[in-house]
């Protein structure tokens, strides 16, 4: 039964096992976070579009690029973790992320359920730009992603239980945790960063 259900889902524990490494090595500021990223997305690229999340399966095309992205982003530093420097937004900077990404999402979803077949449609559009902003986040090492993926992550959630990706739900619970951890990473590093700098 249990190697009927690995067979069966294959496809789903391999891109939920590299996400979850994704989001370990990103938590300790690993570049290889990057590729098990880019792994990962091109593998729930197939799973989505089959589940009929049409805008997080182009999402995930979306984050390859923008892993590819965040590696020379990272690099450029060296990889070096002392370089790596934690950043902020101000209060307009996210309130233009925040009206943005509700717009877009209400355009997608409008355009979605006029035209294709595609589940949950404002739901999928409200992650998969929340996720587009959050991950740009990331790549800039900006603190504030961590609390934006805990919003689509929740959100995430519910979508995945509706198509019955019980795996990939199961993933987003893991990675509401793992994201409380690399929120207090990441502000420990900005607290030090603030010490050190004159």
């Amino acid at each position: 039964m249990i190697s009927n259900f690995i067979v069966q889902n294959c496809l789903e524990i391999t891109a939920a096992s590299l996400a979850i490494l994704y989001l370990i090595l990103a938590v300790k500021q690993n570049i290889l976070c990057w590729v098990a990223g880019i792994i990962s997305s091109a593998l729930y690229f197939f799973i989505m579009d089959s589940a009929g999340l049409y805008m997080e399966a182009y999402l995930q095309i979306f984050f390859v690029g923008m892993g590819f992205y965040g590696w020379s982003q990272w690099n450029t530093r060296g990889g070096n973790k002392t370089n790596l420097i934690v950043n902020t937004w101000s209060k307009s900077q996210h309130l233009i992320a925040i009206l943005m990404i509700l717009v877009l999402s209400l355009l997608s979803g409008f355009l979605l359920e006029a035209f294709t077949n595609a589940a949950l449609p404002f739901l999928d559009a409200l992650v998969a730009w929340g996720a587009v902003v959050a991950t740009y986040m990331v790549a800039k090492k900006l603190l504030e992603n961590w609390i934006y993926w805990f919003v689509i992550d929740a959100i995430s959630i519910f979508l995945f239980i509706a198509r019955d990706l019980w795996l990939t739900a199961l993933l987003f619970m893991i990675y509401i945790v793992i994201i409380f951890f690399g929120y207090q990473s990441w502000n420990k590093i900005r607290n030090e960063q603030n010490i050190t700098t004159p």
